[in-house]
Formats: structure tokens, C-alpha cells, sequence
């Protein structure tokens, strides 16, 4: 009998972290575009960069969370829990 070992939840959070990070950055630096229209300053190229390192992080759980629900799903198609 062969046994199916899980990654940690960590080392999925790791590999999903700079793509969850990029996307923030990239929607950053698009709301930023609009923030004349507010009368506020433009957010720069680099400030969306930096913003977006700690706001990443809640991201990248969050799309973890999803990834390791949709493997859920994937192994076990048929449980009752999902929709």
C-alpha cells in the first residue's frame, strides 16, 4: 500500500508567496492610477512594490487556503462537504 504524504501547508504558502505578491503589486500600481481622480498622488511603480510586501502576505494565505481546498476537492471528489 502506497501512502500519500501532504506537503506542509508552509512550503505551499512559500511557493504561492512572490506570485500572490505580484499580483498585489500589480493591482496596487492599477488603483494607484486611479487616485488623481480622488485628488491624491499617483502611487509609483516602486511604492506599489513596497506596499505590496506586507499586504502579500494575508494574499498569499488566503490564495494557500484556496490551492489546498481546490487538492482537497481533487483527492476526494466525492465528499459531501463540498458543493
Amino acid at each position: 500500500m502506497i501512502v500519500k504524504t501532504r506537503k506542509p501547508f508552509w512550503k505551499l504558502a512559500l511557493l504561492l508567496a512572490p506570485f500572490a505578491t505580484a499580483a498585489v503589486a500589480i493591482n496596487l500600481f492599477l488603483v494607484g492610477l486611479m487616485f488623481p481622480h480622488l485628488g491624491l498622488p499617483v502611487l509609483s511603480p516602486l511604492q506599489s512594490l513596497v506596499w505590496s510586501l506586507p499586504l502579500g502576505i494575508p494574499a498569499s494565505l488566503a490564495s494557500t487556503h484556496w490551492v489546498r481546498s481546490l487538492i482537497n476537492q481533487a483527492e476526494h471528489p466525492n465528499s459531501p462537504t463540498h458543493h
